[in-house]
């Protein structure tokens, strides 16, 4: 009688071995499957990044160009942000500052007067 119950046991502890064992094996492959998405989207993130600095250099070159103070506006964009001002690219109303210099001599101009960045840029003409 001890054997019967003993091949059952011994049967049963084989089938939840063998299902342990698959359920291992199916782990391993999501693993892999995971580490190769992980590299993947790493060297994305890399090349982003690059493409990011080379826009940004290019970006920055632009603005030195026109005369447009870039970490002013970085600054300007991160305060709007931090009070929850309006969407990236659009400025306020009650923003001090305008879009650029030549909107400030446009305005001058309209007024009758002369703006600072008009004067600025009608001197480098």
């Amino acid at each position: 009688m001890g054997f019967g119950s003993t091949a059952k046991k011994v049967q049963k502890l084989a089938d939840v071995a063998d299902k342990t064992y698959d359920k291992i094996n199916e782990l391993r492959d999501q693993l892999t499957e995971l580490r190769g998405t992980v590299e993947e989207t790493g060297d994305r993130v890399e090349q982003l990044e690059r493409e990011l600095e080379d826009q940004r250099a290019l970006l920055e070159a632009i603005a030195e160009e026109h005369d447009v103070d870039v970490d002013g506006a970085v600054a300007d964009a991160v305060i709007e942000d931090a009070e929850g001002g309006s969407i990236a690219g659009e400025r306020s109303s009650s923003s001090p500052r305008s879009a650029s210099p030549h909107e400030d001599a446009a305005d001058a101009e309209e007024s009758g007067g002369a703006s600072s960045a008009g004067d600025a840029q009608s001197a480098g003409e």
